[in-house]
């Protein structure tokens, strides 16, 4: 059968095949420390499962407006609001299947053929994919790890041009953990203040923080905001990521479009999963102070680790729950008569022959170095540094 030219254009997610390969290895009894899988460890909490139980039991299992209930799109506003200080209204904002699926709608209702979207690397995963799909091409502006990860405004600068339709900014990120700073937001404003592109901040982790406070650009630069989106969820500070919420909040005539694109694909986001959100939104939060709690005990246990290995660097994340070391001192040396040389061979090397699962930089733009989340128990965090241990020591 003959597909479509644009599936030719992406590539299967990585970071869910190589989960899906340590998950088949675990089933069949091998023990694998798995430092893949991008979602927390905990269990969601039991008021908002609560909720969606209530929900069914009441027969709330209709179609609902595809921008979503508007008692959630008034609680996402409040919420925008108090923690971040951006004002909203409920018509400027679109609930969807998981803030990934708000970035989709996004770039589908934003670009037209060859216009140009500005990524920082390293990047997840999907983003670059995302835009290709909607007939754009990423931009890849190189940030370094001594620089925190903080993007040089002047090659921002160099990488805009007439087709620049937007620029993605992460932070916490995914896979850095990196947090960009007031004085690096205020760089990224000053370099696209010339520039009508609009600017997708992706705040999915912003409650998962260990030093200083979350800032989005607009709360340094505000005559910006206009031309923001902002895209959030209940994935990650929730521990929801099964239940795919997620949202957008932006400009009208953007969230007018991207609603008229899930309206043709999606519909309504699933109807007990709206109710379940809600809850999230408007109950007690003290369960994620205890657990940002618990993953920062885990990232001096893993970045501790990581730094013991003779030669590894790993810069210790401000936020998120990975990690993202610099094993270029290992590429060079050998295993088993012949140089590692990738990370992608480093990975298969650590899954196959130590049963250690991690992510190569590779697909994150970041070759030379490797993501690990600390989204697990501190007993397979230890497990998994013992085994790269055995590997490291294995090499001539």
């Amino acid at each position: 059968m003959q597909l479509a030219q644009r599936i030719k254009l992406i590539k299967p997610s990585p970071t869910l095949a190589l989960n899906a390969r340590a998950k088949a290895l675990a089933a069949q009894g091998v023990d694998v420390a798995g430092f893949v899988a991008g979602e927390p460890d905990f269990d969601t909490p039991e008021f908002i499962k609560q909720a969606a139980i209530d929900s069914l039991k009441a027969g709330f299992t209709k179609y609902t407006p595809t921008a979503g209930i508007p008692e959630l799109r008034e609680a996402i506003c409040a919420k925008l609001q108090k923690d971040n200080q951006l004002t909203y209204a409920p018509d400027q904002v679109l609930v969807s299947t998981g803030a990934k699926h708000s970035l989709y709608n996004i770039f589908q209702a934003l670009l037209n053929e060859g216009d140009e979207v500005i990524i920082f690397t390293p990047y997840w995963v999907s983003y670059p994919d995302m835009v290709m799909l909607a007939g754009g091409k990423p931009v890849f502006v190189q940030t370094r790890e001594e620089d925190g990860f903080a993007p040089d405004p002047e090659a921002i600068r160099k990488a805009l041009t007439p087709r620049t339709r937007a620029i993605v900014i992460n932070s916490p990120s995914n896979p850095s953990g990196a947090v960009l700073s007031r004085a690096a937001l205020e760089g990224i404003a000053s370099a696209i203040r010339g520039h009508d592109c609009l600017i997708v901040s992706d705040d999915i982790y912003e409650k998962l923080l260990y030093e200083g406070q979350f800032a989005n650009i607009a709360n340094v630069a505000p005559d910006l905001f206009p031309r923001l989106v902002v895209v959030n969820g209940l994935s990650k500070a929730y521990s929801m990521t099964g239940w795919r919420s997620g949202y957008a909040a932006g400009p009208k005539p953007l969230i007018a479009g991207m609603q008229m694109i899930q309206d043709q694909s999606t519909s309504n986001p699933t109807s007990v999963v709206q109710k379940a959100a809600l809850a999230a939104l408007k109950g007690p939060t003290d369960f994620i102070s205890t657990m940002v709690e618990e993953f920062r005990a885990r990232r001096e246990l893993i970045v501790s680790g990581l730094n013991s290995l003779n030669g590894v660097r790993c810069r210790k994340p401000e936020g998120a729950f990975y990690v993202f070391p610099d094993m270029r001192g290992l590429l060079e040396r050998s295993y088993k008569g012949a140089p590692v040389g990738t990370s992608s061979r480093l990975s298969e090397i650590l899954l196959d022959d130590f049963r250690v699962a991690v992510m190569p930089g590779a697909p994150f733009g970041a070759e030379g170095f490797l993501r690990l989340s600390f989204a697990t128990s501190r007993q397979v965090i230890e497990k998994g540094l013992s085994r790269m241990k055995d590997f490291v020591a294995t090499l001539s």
